[in-house]
């Protein structure tokens, strides 16, 4: 039985993807934005200047909204474990339940545990008291962020277990559970996306307003701190993805030779296919745009170092190579491109044109949604390359389904897509509101409160104070 010519597999395979997709922007964001929240508090307490506590008043709203969305998207995720995957609950459970369990009794009750304080009481408890809940909201963030990355990573690296008779997965090793062979590539990667979305979501927010206003101070503020992340930041993502690659080529060289779109196995040295199509049911890439050699390199840092083809392995158990393919190239695409725009900044600081940049400014504006397409496609890649298994080389895909008919799934994957659209489409509409809204000028008695005392800050005149000293950040 199908619906609209889909099976039930599928149909919730998609289910999942879809609601995943809604969940994983919102998370991707707060985890880099309660880190600036605490970071522009921490600067307000040091140096008592009114600009970063109106920044942190303007981005507090934007991380709540996010926060919210980033809860309800997760509830109604989790439950297609038990309505859609009960098998893989079944078998997977002991190993999982409790790491999903540990991320509720730690991370969560920690956010929620200090969120109102961070959120709305500051005047109620005192700096000293409310900086610490700022700090345990974006500490907690991190710690659901490593829980949940441990519970995918051990699904895609599998160890610390036995199955028994009846093919449940029996923890024997919480520590080999834990940290398995591909978490620490795969935490480091997820937290530097977190960070790298955020901060150009951030510079685009502080460009939108520099391209109206050249003299908003907080805009420069904005637009400098995320600057300094983009310069910084993306380069550790490029060398911590190469290093997350030899781990995947270790592990799983089947998904990596399904991103590389190579079928046939390169004794000698494999090319690296740029572009290209690549054809399951031929068992070839066409129009492939290749360069030679350069994919060993990048692989095996050896210009004849030897990959294997898709071709190695049954066709049952080989991932379908073209969406990995596509997806890989999307968001390393946009990995340079974010690495471009941090070094030009970085060329405008040093000349002094930072907030002068306009074509700067567009590109920041253009960029500000990168961060979420670059994590879409990462996760894409890795989890469409795991398949045919739900937990790599042990439970495939098509045993973790329930007992479900396809119109069923393919209703309540409609109204999903219903539902989404209208209330998530109404929240980032008001998250994008809320970051077209200009940021609170500072009233002359702030103004006159001292400069910035950091790099690449020039005294000047400013639209509120244009006989005084513009304190540009």
């Amino acid at each position: 039985m199908t619906f609209l010519g889909l099976e039930a597999q599928i149909l919730a395979r998609i289910q999942f993807a879809f609601t995943v997709s809604f969940h994983f922007i919102f998370p991707a964001f707060s985890i880099g934005t309660a880190s600036y929240l605490a970071v522009l508090n921490a600067l307000w307490l040091w140096k008592r200047d009114a600009a970063y506590l109106k920044l942190f008043e303007y981005w507090k709203t934007i991380f709540a909204v996010t926060f919210a969305m980033g809860v309800v998207s997760g509830i109604v995720m989790s439950y297609q474990f038990g309505t859609n995957w009960s098998v893989f609950s079944d078998k997977a459970g002991p190993v999982i339940g409790p790491l999903m369990g540990y991320e509720v009794l730690t991370a969560f009750f920690l956010e929620a545990g200090f969120l109102g304080i961070a959120l709305f009481g500051r005047e109620k408890v005192g700096d000293t008291a409310h900086m610490i809940a700022v700090a345990m909201v974006a500490i907690g963030t991190l710690i659901s962020a490593t829980w949940i990355t441990s519970a995918n990573s051990w699904m895609h690296t599998p160890a610390g277990f036995r199955i028994d008779a009846n093919g449940v997965f029996i923890p024997q090793d919480w520590w080999q559970i834990v940290f398995n062979p591909s978490f620490p590539y795969r935490m480091s990667h997820t937290v530097l996306a977190a960070f790298l979305t955020t901060a150009f979501a951030v510079g685009a927010v502080g460009a939108w307003h520099l391209l109206k206003d050249q003299e908003n101070r907080q805009a420069r503020i904005m637009f400098s701190m995320a600057m300094w992340m983009a310069a910084i930041v993306t380069p550790m993502q490029i060398v911590v993805g190469d290093l997350h690659g030899l781990n995947t080529l270790e592990h799983q060289p089947a998904k990596i030779a399904a991103i590389e779109g190579h079928y046939e196995t390169h004794k000698n040295g494999a090319p690296l296919i740029l572009f290209g199509v690549p054809d399951d049911a031929a068992e070839t890439t066409r129009y492939a745009v290749e360069v030679p050699k350069l994919g060993s390199l990048i692989l095996k840092h050896e210009l004849n170092g030897e990959i294997k083809g898709l071709k190695e392995w049954p066709r049952d158990q080989r991932p379908p190579a073209l969406l990995p393919f596509i997806t890989f190239r999307v968001m390393v695409g946009i990995g340079f491109l974010m690495l471009a725009v941090g070094i030009w900044s970085l060329w405008a600081r040093w000349k002094g044109r930072l907030y002068e940049t306009t074509w700067l400014h567009r590109a920041a504006v253009g960029m500000g949604g990168s961060g979420f397409i670059a994590v879409l496609a990462g996760w894409y890649t890795t989890e469409v390359g795991r398949q045919p298994w739900t937990v790599y080389g042990h439970l495939r895909t098509a045993e973790s389904l329930s007992p479900v008919s396809a119109p069923a799934v393919g209703a309540s994957l409609l109204t999903f897509i219903v539902v989404y659209f209208i209330v998530f489409g109404a929240g980032v509409y008001y998250l994008l509101k809320l970051m077209r809204r200009p940021p609170t000028p500072l009233e002359d008695h702030e103004l006159n409160a001292g400069p910035i005392r950091t790099a690449g800050i020039t005294p000047g005149p400013t639209q509120d104070h244009p006989q005084g000293g513009r304190h540009g950040h």
